[in-house]
This record gives C-alpha cells, structure tokens and sequence, in this order.
C-alpha cells in the first residue's frame, strides 16, 4: 500500500534531521529531494556548467545517477558512483543550490525522479514543494518551520559536527538569501499546502518534533 508523508519548510527548518527519525522508527522509506538538487548543483560545479547552459545541464540530467543507501546506521548520498554525503553540503553548494533548483529543466527531473522513487512504498519525503507539487496527494503533509536565526544556529553546529567551518553570519545570511529565492521562485515556490500541518520548532527538540509528528502519522493510519 502507497503511503506518503510529505514534509516541507525552509532551509535549515530540521526537515531532514526529523523525517530520518520519524521514517526510521515508522519504517517508512526516507527520500531526501534536497540531496538530490545539491548533487545536480556539485555535478555543474565539477563539470564548470553555468546557470545559463541549458543545453549541458540537460546532459547532467539525462545522465546523472542518485543513490540513498545506508552505511553502518547512517544514511549516505552517491552521485556517478561517489559517496558525496559531505561533499553536497560545502558552502559552494549552498551558495549555488537555491538558484539550480529553480531552473524548470532541473525541477521537472527531480519531480518526477521522486515521484518513480516512492511508486508503491510508504515513504516520507522532504523538501520545499512536496505537498504542494510533487504529491498534492499526500496521505500526510507536513509545514516544519523554525527563526532564521534558529535554522542558522542548527545549520552552525551541524556543520562544526561535520568538520565543515562556516560563520554564523555567513550561514544565517545565505539562509535569509534562499528564504526569498524559494518563496518567490516562478517555479514551485516554498509555500504551506492549504491542507499541510503547520508544526513551529523554534523551541522545541528534534525529539519533540519527532514524537509530534509520529503521532500524527499513527492517528492517520488509524483512519486508514
């Protein structure tokens, strides 16, 4: 039986943190979408394609391999074969990733990558346009929200959890820059579905919000 769980936010919200807890104890298939959109972006940079050349990004498409697996209890991303689990979230990709996931070529591919992915599962899957475009069908949907401030206190300290060193500014500043960008992008724009949950985490701990939104999926089923 198809189950989704769609959860959407802003960048830095806990979406991923959270929806790997919640799909790990409800055994629900984890999709990361956001890593999907960093590996395209870390395959332009690699291969110097611009924002602007269409035609190479196509080809990045058309023949770019997106693995999720599970190495000794921790979720990791292989592009072209390549674990790049750290890779896709260094601070080129950050500055980068916003702006390819608004090209439609990029959008429409990843759309329906996800959409074959979950066929017949019962997955959660996060990202920014989720329950509003890559399944407005969903069983659950989610609107996971926190401060600018708080999501780049996070995206700090997970970082220096990482080795990966960026200040705080730098973050909270780059954070502010894609909050605009995905709110008023012409292409699936980071808004709440008229049906979504609305969960603020800005003070509460990954496990409350765990626990909230497990709660919600076991009163769903029940319906079911």
């Amino acid at each position: 039986m198809e189950f989704v769980v769609a959860v959407d936010g802003p960048a830095g919200s806990g979406k991923g943190t959270v929806t790997k807890i919640v799909g790990k104890r409800e055994k629900l298939v984890y999709i990361d979408t956001g890593a999907m959109y960093r590996c395209v972006t870390l395959d332009m940079l690699r291969k110097n394609i611009g924002l602007e050349d269409i035609e190479k990004i196509k080809e990045v498409l058309e023949n770019i391999n997106i693995e999720f697996k599970e190495e000794n209890g921790q979720n990791t991303v292989y592009l072209n074969g390549e674990n790049v689990t750290k890779e896709i979230r260094e601070n080129e990709v950050n500055q980068m990733v916003s702006q390819v996931s608004h090209l439609v070529e990029v959008r429409k591919n990843i759309t329906n990558l996800s959409r074959k992915v979950a066929e017949g599962k019962q997955v959660i899957m996060e990202g920014r346009d989720i329950g509003t475009n890559v399944f407005p069908n969903a069983d659950i949907k989610i609107y996971l929200d926190a401060t600018s401030e708080e999501r780049a206190k996070r995206r700090y300290n997970q970082n220096k959890e990482k080795g990966i060193n960026i200040p705080y500014e730098e973050i909270l500043e780059n954070i502010k820059f894609r909050d605009n960008n995905d709110k008023t992008s012409p292409v699936a724009p980071l808004k709440q579905a008229e049906d979504a949950i609305y969960i603020d985490s800005s003070n509460m701990t990954i496990e409350e919000v765990a626990n909230k939104i497990i709660e919600i999926i076991k009163e769903k089923k029940n319906t079911l």
